[in-house]
């Protein structure tokens, strides 16, 4: 997958010179930004899901089906360029975010206008280019035209939702929005399908599957996804930054409606209304670090996070119901099951 990223950007190389005025350097910038890290969960997850539903590693359709399952990266580097606008993060995989990168090269160079607003500018045309190149890297993947019928749907209901998914998630923290409920809604739809569900999808119309694969996998790709953003919640807070390469307690900083938060707060309404009151005035301010450490120990005393991790081996149960009842090859149920694991117990 990371040859096919690299012959993707080096593919866009005289067209983005030919562009001039500093383009090519705020294209290495993304190229960086891509090749530089990250667990390729959603290329994998489709790739898997093509072995498992037949598809031949050894075929001669292999590479074009690579390179499909790889255009996912470039549509999770828009999500994520963006994504730290939104948060106002200031770092990614130990890195400064791209907004933060070009704003220091504004600042730097002592141009005229404001620092941030011009790395905020460019962030944004990096991360619509990087979307439009996915579309880019699909269609032109090799893929045989009957195939991509297939799978065109697939990829606009993906795009579609995980753009929903992001809509509700700023929409829940403007208007505070605290139930359990909202916050499952939009780890549904803008981590579950995009991250897992639809990647496995995809995959499987690629393979040419029967609708029973896919529901079946679809109902896998649904429960690993939200086991996979629930342990997202919990390092979002208690996650070691020299291992996430995000701050501590970023979550709580930047506040997110998370199911943890959420299922803290719902005890605490219940029991503890001065914890509760300490929950909703910290999050989303500019915590201390003892401040976050405070409000760690109070997330664990009532018994949010035991209860997140008693969901995660609930859906991660389910996932593997569904899997094992599924037609999908041997090869592709051991590999699918790894990569459950490996996703809903992972430290970064």
């Amino acid at each position: 997958m990371e040859g096919a990223l690299r012959q993707f950007f080096a593919s866009r190389s005289v067209l983005v010179d030919s562009v001039g005025g500093g383009y090519r350097e705020a294209v290495d910038t993304l190229e960086a930004f891509v090749l530089r890290g990250g667990k390729r969960v959603r290329p994998r997850f489709a790739w898997t899901g093509w072995l498992g539903a037949g598809g031949d590693p050894a075929g001669p359709d292999a590479d074009a089906v690579i390179r499909a399952c790889s255009a996912l990266e470039l549509v999770q580097a828009a999500a994520l360029v963006h994504d730290d606008i939104i948060d106002a993060s200031t770092t990614r995989r130990g890195f400064p975010t791209v907004h933060v990168e070009f704003a220091e090269q504004h600042r730097t160079a002592t141009w005229r206008g404001r620092p941030e607003q011009f790395g905020e500018s460019v962030a944004i045309l990096l991360g619509d280019l990087a979307l439009v190149w996915a579309d880019d890297m699909l269609h032109w993947a090799g893929l045989a035209p009957a195939t991509v019928a297939r799978v065109a749907p697939v990829w606009a209901a993906m795009r579609t939702e995980v753009l929903g998914g992001q809509y509700l998630d700023i929409a829940n923290e403007v208007a505070a929005d605290e139930s359990v409920e909202a916050a499952m809604r939009v780890n549904r739809f803008k981590t579950a399908a995009y991250t897992i569900e639809r990647p496995l999808h995809l995959g499987a119309v690629l393979a040419g599957a029967d609708d029973d694969l896919i529901t079946a996998y679809r109902r896998f790709g649904t429960d690993i996804g939200l086991a996979f953003q629930l342990r997202d919640d919990l390092l979002g807070v208690f996650g070691d930054p020299e291992i996430t390469g995000k701050p501590s307690g970023d979550d709580l900083r930047s506040g997110k409606r998370t199911v943890l938060y959420a299922l803290a707060l719902e005890t605490a309404d219940a029991t503890d209304p001065a914890a509760a009151q300490l929950l909703r005035s910290s999050i989303g301010t500019d915590l201390t670090d003892a401040q976050v450490e405070r409000l760690r120990s109070l997330l664990i005393d009532l018994g949010a996070v035991t209860r997140i991790e008693e969901r995660i081996t609930t859906l991660t149960d389910s996932a593997f119901e569904a899997l094992d009842s599924s037609g999908a090859t041997e090869e592709g149920k051991t590999l699918l099951r790894e990569s459950a694991v490996a996703a809903t117990r992972r430290v970064a």
